[in-house]
């Protein structure tokens, strides 16, 4: 337990990457978000935050305290994940628009959104899995605390990938509508995998299973453009997901 002593540190840089990229997007026009994307918001920002003071009260003697709020953290896992899978039918209704006003939403295109969609279905359950995992070796320290970590690796890419997105844009914006919105994701993505390897690396937890499945979901999102372009999981999607 003396190698995680500094743990809730270290995740305050995950968690602070994830601020900056979700700010401009959820606080930039704070009043005119759904009640859904406030209760999506908030959920996420406090399971970060369980995850940097859950690791201080478990490795400083308040193992009470971690107990009983590792029971309200699973309670708030699940409104993590199916906040997240509630708000799809907002990216479903998006392509609508853009069909209607495709000059209003210049490089995205509905393929963005429908590849969105896909892999934010594939991240969501791969954190359920992770949580399981993490219930199922609550008595094992060291694959519970890796398992919950791996979380963060798991949901950060909408956060970070729009806050990325909305700086190359930034940059790019006298090119507009002709920008690779999918430059940024990539970069994003980079960021996050080197984040996690290094986390990995500091707490010797690089051939750990939670790992293993972090890395596969984030270079899974790296198809994003293809598996949005595919007419058979537009169509998928349209069925499921009503817009």
């Amino acid at each position: 337990m003396l190698k995680y002593k500094s743990l809730h540190k270290w995740m305050l840089i995950p968690m602070i990457f994830m601020q900056l990229g979700i700010y401009r997007d959820y606080w930039g026009d704070f009043s005119e978000n759904a009640w859904a994307v406030h209760i999506h918001y908030w959920t996420g920002t406090i399971w970060y935050i369980y995850l940097i003071i859950q690791p201080y009260f478990a490795t400083h003697g308040q193992m009470p305290r971690h107990r009983t709020n590792g029971i309200i953290g699973m309670f708030l896992a699940g409104g993590v994940c199916l906040t997240a899978l509630g708000m799809m039918h907002r990216d479903i209704a998006t392509t609508d628009l853009i069909m209607k006003d495709p000059a209003r939403f210049g490089p995205f295109q509905p393929w963005f959104f429908f590849g969105v969609a896909a892999v934010e279905i594939v991240m969501m359950s791969a954190f359920g899995f992770a949580i399981i995992k993490s219930i199922i070796h609550r008595k094992q320290i060291e694959n519970h605390a890796w398992w919950l970590i791996s979380t963060v690796f798991l949901i950060m890419m909408p956060a970070l990938g729009r806050g990325v997105q909305n700086v190359y844009i930034g940059i790019y914006r006298s090119n507009w509508p002709n920008i690779n919105i999918m430059t940024p994701i990539y970069i994003a993505q980079f960021m996050i995998i080197g984040m996690l390897l290094l986390g990995a690396w500091k707490y010797g937890k690089l051939k750990h299973p939670a790992t293993y499945l972090a890395l596969a979901i984030n270079l899974f999102i790296f198809l994003l453009e293809p598996i949005g372009r595919s007419e058979a999981v537009q169509q998928f999607l349209r069925s499921i997901i009503k817009g």
